[in-house]
C-alpha cells in the first residue's frame, strides 16, 4: 500500500546523521515523488542524504503560500499510481508550523496511510531546554508585526502564562528578532521567564532561560538568526 512520507529536514548547517534517523537514508533513495516547500533546498538535502540519487529523475510538487488550494489533490496522484511520497519541510517537521498539513488533511481525506517520521521539532528542542512548563504550553506561531498589536499580544500571553501556569511559544521573522526581544523586554514583568533558543542544533546553538529583569542589558544579537521564544512562569 503505497504511503505519503513526512519527513523532517535539517535546522541547522551541519551532518544530518547527528539529527535524523538512519531509516531516512532509505526512504529518500526509493521515493520518486516529493512534496516540497522549495525546490532547490529539497534537492540539495537530498543529495546531502544520499550523493547517489539522481535527481533528474525525480518529480516535486511545490507546496508554499503560492501554491493554490485546487492544485492540492493533484500532488496525491502518484499514489494512485502505487508510488510512495515524501513530504519534506524546508526545516524541521512536515506539518507543524508548515504548509504540509494541508496535505496531510487531503490524504487523510482520501484513505491514505500517512506515515510520520522522527525529527527535530524546534518548538518541541527549545521547550525541553527552557525549564518552563512542558506539561501545559501552546504554540502561537507569528505574532502581529503591527507595534501596538504585537504589544497587546504579549500582554496577553503573558496574562495567560500566569493565570494557567502555560508556557507560551511564538516565533518571528529572524530580520524582526531583535525588535521582538526588545518589545519582550518592554512590555513584560520583570519576574516573568523568557527563554530564547536560536539556532537549534547548530554548532552556535544559544539556548537560554532568564527572568526579564535579568536579561535587561545582556541581549544576544538575534539578526537572521532562527529563533524560539518562550514565555512562562
Amino acid at each position: 500500500m503505497p504511503k505519503l512520507f513526512l519527513v523532517p529536514n535539517v535546522l541547522s548547517e551541519g551532518d544530518w546523521q547527528n539529527v535524523l534517523p538512519a531509516g531516512i537514508y532509505q526512504i529518500l533513495t526509493n521515493t520518486k515523488y516529493f512534496i516540497v516547500e522549495n525546490i532547490r533546498t529539497a534537492r540539495r538535502f537530498l543529495k546531502q542524504v544520499n550523493k547517489e540519487i539522481d535527481i533528474d529523475s525525480l518529480t516535486f510538487f511545490e507546496l508554499n503560500k503560492y501554491t493554490q488550494s485546487s492544485e492540492l489533490p493533484f500532488f496525491l496522484s502518484p499514489i494512485q499510481k502505487g508510488f510512495d511520497i515524501a513530504v519534506i519541510s524546508e526545516a524541521g517537521c512536515p506539518g507543524v508550523a508548515d504548509p504540509g498539513a494541508d496535505i496531510v488533511k487531503i490524504a487523510h481525506e482520501k484513505g491514505v496511510k500517512v506515515v510520520p517520521l522522527v525529527g527535530p521539532s524546534s518548538i518541541l528542542l527549545a521547550l525541553m531546554a527552557s525549564g518552563l512548563n512542558g506539561q501545559n504550553f501552546a504554540f502561537h506561531g507569528y505574532l502581529p508585526v503591527k507595534p501596538n498589536e504585537r504589544t497587546r499580544a504579549i500582554s496577553a500571553l503573558e496574562k495567560q502564562a500566569k493565570n494557567t501556569k502555560q508556557t507560551q511559544i511564538f516565533i518571528e521573522t529572524p530580520y524582526r528578532n531583535n525588535q521582538m526581544l526588545s518589545d519582550l523586554l518592554k512590555t513584560c514583568h520583570s519576574s516573568t521567564r523568557l527563554c530564547i533558543a536560536a539556532n537549534i542544533t547548530g554548532d552556535d546553538e544559544y539556548i537560554v532561560t532568564k527572568t526579564i529583569k535579568n536579561w535587561q542589558g545582556k541581549l544576544p544579537d538575534l539578526h537572521k538568526i532562527p529563533t524560539i521564544f518562550l514565555i512562562g512562569e
